[in-house]
C-alpha cells in the first residue's frame, strides 16, 4: 500500500492505492506504464500469513513525480495504518493538475459558447419536422413488406374457415378452431412478446415469417386431406387426427401473425417514423391501417371469386402457391427496410436471464419460463404509463354486436333483409374504416394526440347510444328505422377506427421500445380474452330475440371506454405531460 501526497495546495489530500488480488490477472494495458529510465519499484512485504504472498508494486512517472525520496527518507516519512503496517509517503506537486483543470475549464467555456450560438427553429420549421418521417425510404419499404405479408394473411383468414365450412355444414369446427386460436393468443402472447423483445428485430421477424408460412402450408395440406374424406357428423370430424393437427397448427399460425403485427405496429413503425414526430407517426399508422383494411377486402374478394370458378382443393393449392411466392419477397423487403433506414432496426440484445441462459431452454424449464413470461407480461402491462388508454382500447373489444360480424349478420337475416343489403352494410363499414385513417391524421395535427383519441371515443359512444335507443323503440320491423339503425352503426365505425389508429399511436409513444413487443402482445391477449368472454355470453344467450341485451352490453363497454379515457385526460400526470410534451393541445 502506497500513500501519495500532493504538495503546495491547501486542498491536497492523501490518495491511498490498494492492490487487489485480481491485479495480477489484469492485462498490461491496465497497469501504470513505466515512462522513465531511472524508475524505482517500491516493494513492501507483509509478514502476516494472510497477505504474506502479496507483493505490491507501483511504477511511478517522473513527469508527475518531481521528488522521490530515498529508502532512508521513506523510512523517516512513513505512515502507519490501523493494522500496524508501515506505509511509504510520496510527495507530489500539483502544477500539472492545476494546468489540466484550467484547460478543462477553457474547454467547458468553449462548449457553453457553442451551445449559446445554436439556432432556434421557427414554429413552421418545427411543424415540417413533425410531419417528416425520420427514415422515409425505410418506411416505404416497410409498407411494401406489410402489404405483401398482410395480403396473404388476410386471404388465408377468409379461406381457412370457408374451406372448412365446405367440409361439413356445422359451425362447430370453425368455432373450435377460433376458440383454440384465441386461447393460444391469450396464453402464448406474452411469451412470444418477451422473446421478440430480447432478440434482434430483423432475424426474429424473418424467423416468425417462415414459421407462419410453414403453419399455413401444413394447414392447407390438412384441409385438402379433409376434403378427400366425407365425415358423417361434426363430432366425428373433431376427433380425426388431421383435424387435431389443423387446430394446433392454426394456433401456431395465429400466434405468429400476432407477433409479426405487434412488431410492425408497435415497434418498427415508431423507429422509422420517429417518436417525437407525431404527425409523421400518425400518417404512418394510418397507412398501415389502410393497407390492413384493403387487404381484408381484396383477400376475401379474391378467394371468393376463386371459389366461384374452381373446386375448393384447386383454390387451396393456388393459395399455397401465393404463400410460398410471397415469403422471399417479405424477407427481402424486411432486409431492405433495415438497410434503407441505416440499420435503425438493429439493436443489442437485452439481457434476459430467463431467456438467454442455455439451461432455461431445457424441456424441464419450458413451462417455468412460459409462466414467468406470462407473469412478467401482465406485470409490465399493468405498470405501463398509458394504462387507461390501453384499457379503453380493450373495452372496445366487448362490442361484438354493434359492429359488422356474425352476430349482426344473424340479426339482420332474422329481420328479413336482402343478402345484398347485408353485404353492402359490411362493405360500407370497411370503407368507413379506410376513411377514418385519413381523418385520424388530420385530427392529430389539429387537436393533438390525446384529444383526438377522446374525440373518436365520444363520437362512437354518441352514435351507438342513438342506435340502441332506436332499437329499443321497437320500430325496427319497418324498413326506414332499421336503415337508420344501420346507418348509425356504420358512422360509428368512423370513431372506432379513428381511436384504433390514434390509440395505437398513444401506446407507441408511452411504451418503452425495449418492452413494446411484450406489452403489445399482452394487450392483444387481454383484448382476445374480452372478446372471448363476450362470445361466451352470446353462446349462452344464443337466441336472436336477445339481441337487444347483447347490444346494451356492447354499448356499456363503449361508453365505459370513453368515460375512462376522458377522466384520464382531465387529470394528466407528470409522466403523461413528459411523454406527450410535443402535443400542442395537451
Amino acid at each position: 500500500m502506497v500513500v501519495v501526497v500532493s504538495q503546495a495546495q491547501p486542498w491536497s489530500a492523501f490518495l491511498t492505492l490498494r492492490q487487489s488480488p485480481l491485479t495480477s490477472s489484469l492485462p498490461s494495458s491496465f497497469r501504470i506504464p513505466p515512462r522513465f529510465s531511472n524508475r524505482r519499484w517500491l516493494t513492501h512485504r507483509f509478514t502476516t500469513q494472510r497477505v504474506g504472498s502479496l507483493n505490491s508494486r507501483c511504477s511511478i512517472n517522473t513527469d508527475v513525480l518531481t521528488d522521490i525520496s530515498t529508502d532512508q527518507e521513506v523510512r523517516d516519512d512513513v505512515a502507519t495504518d490501523d493494522c500496524g503496517y508501515t506505509v511509504p509517503v510520496l510527495h507530489l506537486k500539483s502544477d500539472i493538475l492545476e494546468t489540466d483543470a484550467l484547460n478543462m475549464l477553457a474547454k467547458g467555456t468553449f462548449v457553453d459558447t457553442l451551445l449559446t450560438t445554436l439556432p432556434v427553429l421557427s414554429e413552421e420549421e418545427q411543424n415540417i419536422i413533425a410531419a417528416t418521417p425520420a427514415h422515409p425510404a425505410g418506411l416505404y419499404a416497410l409498407y411494401a413488406s406489410w402489404l405483401a405479408g398482410n395480403m396473404v394473411e388476410q386471404l388465408w383468414n377468409f379461406a381457412s374457415p370457408a374451406a372448412i365450412a365446405l367440409i361439413h355444414p356445422s359451425l362447430l369446427p370453425v368455432a373450435l378452431m377460433g376458440f383454440f386460436a384465441k386461447l393460444a393468443v391469450i396464453v402464448g402472447g406474452p411469451l412470444v412478446g418477451k422473446l421478440m423483445d430480447h432478440f434482434p428485430r430483423v432475424p426474429a421477424y424473418n424467423c416468425l415469417s417462415i414459421v407462419q408460412t410453414a403453419a399455413q402450408m401444413v394447414s392447407v395440406g390438412m384441409i385438402i386431406h379433409g376434403h378427400t374424406l366425407h365425415p358423417t357428423s361434426a363430432s366425428s370430424l373433431l376427433f380425426r387426427p388431421w383435424f387435431i393437427v389443423l387446430v394446433l397448427v392454426g394456433a401456431v399460425e395465429r400466434l405468429s401473425g400476432l407477433a409479426l403485427g405487434v412488431a410492425v405496429e408497435r415497434d418498427w413503425i415508431v423507429l422509422l417514423a420517429g417518436t417525437n414526430r407525431p404527425v409523421a407517426l400518425a400518417q404512418a399508422n394510418a397507412v398501415l391501417s389502410r393497407i390492413n383494411l384493403l387487404c381484408e377486402i381484396v383477400g376475401a374478394a379474391v378467394f371468393g371469386i376463386l371459389l366461384s370458378k374452381y373446386e375448393p382443393v384447386v383454390c387451396l393449392k393456388i393459395a399455397a402457391g401465393l404463400m410460398i411466392g410471397t415469403l422471399p419477397i417479405v424477407v427481402s423487403l424486411t432486409w431492405l427496410t433495415n438497410k434503407l433506414s441505416s440499420g435503425v432496426l438493429d439493436r443489442a440484445v437485452e439481457t434476459c436471464f430467463s431467456c438467454s441462459s442455455p439451461s432455461s431452454l431445457k424441456s424441464e424449464n419450458i413451462v417455468a419460463v412460459g409462466l414467468e413470461a406470462i407473469k412478467h407480461g401482465w406485470f409490465e402491462y399493468v405498470r405501463q404509463p398509458v394504462l387507461p388508454a390501453s384499457i379503453s382500447y380493450v373495452l372496445l373489444y366487448f362490442n361484438v354486436v354493434l359492429a359488422p360480424g356474425g352476430l349482426m349478420t344473424a340479426f339482420l337475416t332474422k329481420q328479413g333483409l336482402n343478402p345484398s343489403i347485408i353485404g353492402g352494410f359490411s362493405g360500407l363499414c370497411a370503407f368507413i374504416g379506410v376513411a377514418a385513417t385519413f381523418v385520424s391524421a388530420k385530427m392529430v395535427k389539429h387537436f393533438g394526440i390525446l384529444k383526438a383519441g377522446a374525440a373518436g371515443l365520444v363520437f362512437q359512444a354518441l352514435l351507438l347510444t342513438t342506435a340502441v335507443v332506436v332499437y329499443w323503440s321497437g320500430s325496427l320491423s319497418q324498413q326506414t328505422p332499421i336503415f337508420f339503425f344501420l346507418a348509425l352503426v356504420v358512422l360509428s365505425r368512423l370513431g372506432h377506427m379513428s381511436y384504433d389508429v390514434i390509440g395505437q399511436q398513444i401506446l407507441q409513444t408511452g411504451i418503452p421500445a425495449s418492452k413494446a413487443n411484450l406489452i403489445g402482445t399482452t394487450e392483444v391477449s387481454v383484448a382476445s380474452l374480452a372478446e372471448s368472454i363476450m362470445l361466451g355470453v352470446a353462446i349462452i344467450v344464443n337466441d336472436v330475440s336477445h339481441f337487444g341485451f347483447l347490444a346494451t352490453i356492447s354499448l356499456v363497454s363503449v361508453v365505459g371506454a370513453a368515460c375512462l379515457y376522458c377522466r384520464w385526460l382531465e387529470n394528466p400526470t407528470d409522466t403523461q405531460r413528459t411523454l406527450f410534451s410535443f402535443s400542442p393541445n395537451l
